[in-house]
């Protein structure tokens, strides 16, 4: 049900969008005042959480680790898996954030058909589709910049290059636009057949995935289907980099303003959803701090020493006749 629903509450933006952008004629709404909405909402909640993650105390050594500890002169130790030092944390940090490096270490669980045992069994799949998923995406993001730059980066130039060199169709077939699509296809039906993601799936877990797939179809609709006027498109969109917005005079198909509301939408459920792990995973304890819990003494700073410690015996002589008033059971009745 939790995916029914999502997908019908992006059902519901792309016809809010269309009508809205269409029949109503609020093209000023859908390209100008919801974009600056949604990234006013995206950078105040995105620093909001970042700001209260970082404020936030961490009084004990807790990082997860996957390897050996550095302890005895003769014990191997494990420099990135259980880094003890800044420099191993960074590196470890760095193999998480580029390459996913716990989702390659995953593993499936399921039960031997020759009796009552459990077997583990090696799966890479998540990580391969993470991994085609956050880079696809990430191009996607990067190929964007040209339509709000003017003159175009060579950097982004060359990307584009690339990322078309098959020469695939007119207009020409990005190879991130499918992976991104299939990738995204992947993660949903990892939940919806995987019986162990599924149980736990919610809402918030479906309405990205489908909110995200919505965006790459009506943005590959919009450049292979409807094929939009890109200078028109790159009018507005270079109005509003520049703060001077405007809706171009040559008309943009409806199909632009679905998809730059869809954006606007996710920039507006970003800070407030699981996705915030973009930013989270750098201020995260079990992830950013060395091992050296053996080397440092960790005192809790909430243990107050004027306060002493209260047994059951002498709690009960404080409120004891309180406790007999609720009918609580007491040691002694005097």
């Amino acid at each position: 049900m939790a995916a029914f629903y999502s997908f019908f509450v992006v059902l519901a933006l792309v016809v809010l969008a269309w009508a809205g952008a269409g029949e109503a004629g609020w093209k000023g709404l859908f390209g100008i005042y919801i974009p600056y909405l949604a990234l006013l909402v995206f950078l105040f909640g995105f620093l909001s959480k970042i700001l209260g993650w970082a404020k936030t105390p961490v009084p004990f050594c807790i990082p997860t680790t996957g390897g050996q500890q550095k302890s005895l002169p003769w014990i191997k130790n494990n420099p990135w898996d259980n880094p003890y030092n800044a420099s191993g944390t960074v590196i470890r940090m760095a193999l998480e954030v580029l390459t996913f490096r716990s989702l390659f270490r995953n593993t499936s669980v399921q039960l031997q058909q020759d009796g009552p045992k459990v077997g583990y069994n090696s799966a890479k799949w998540l990580w391969l589709f993470a991994l085609m998923f956050h880079y696809s995406f990430l191009l996607i993001v990067l190929r964007h910049l040209r339509l709000f730059t003017n003159p175009v980066p060579m950097p982004i130039l060359k990307l584009e290059f690339f990322d078309s060199i098959l020469q695939i169709g007119v207009p020409v077939l990005y190879q991130s636009d499918m992976i991104f699509v299939v990738a995204i296809l992947f993660l949903f039906l990892r939940r919806v057949f995987d019986c162990k993601v599924n149980y736990i799936s919610i809402m918030s877990d479906y309405f990205p995935l489908f909110l995200i797939l919505a965006i790459a179809l009506s943005g590959i609709w919009m450049r292979y289907i409807a094929k939009v006027d890109v200078i028109a498109v790159k009018e507005l969109t270079m109005g509003l980099v520049t703060f001077h917005p405007v809706i171009p005079k040559d008309p943009i198909d409806i199909s632009f303003f679905v998809h730059i509301f869809l954006v606007s939408v996710l920039f507006m459920y970003f800070p407030f959803s699981k996705l915030m792990h973009m930013g989270g995973v750098f201020l995260s304890p079990t992830r950013n701090m060395p091992n050296f819990s053996r080397r440092q003494m960790w005192v809790n700073p909430w243990n107050d020493p004027a306060i002493k410690a209260h047994s059951y015996a002498a709690y009960e002589d404080d409120f004891r006749e309180k406790m007999i008033e609720a009918g609580l059971p007491v040691d002694k009745k005097a």
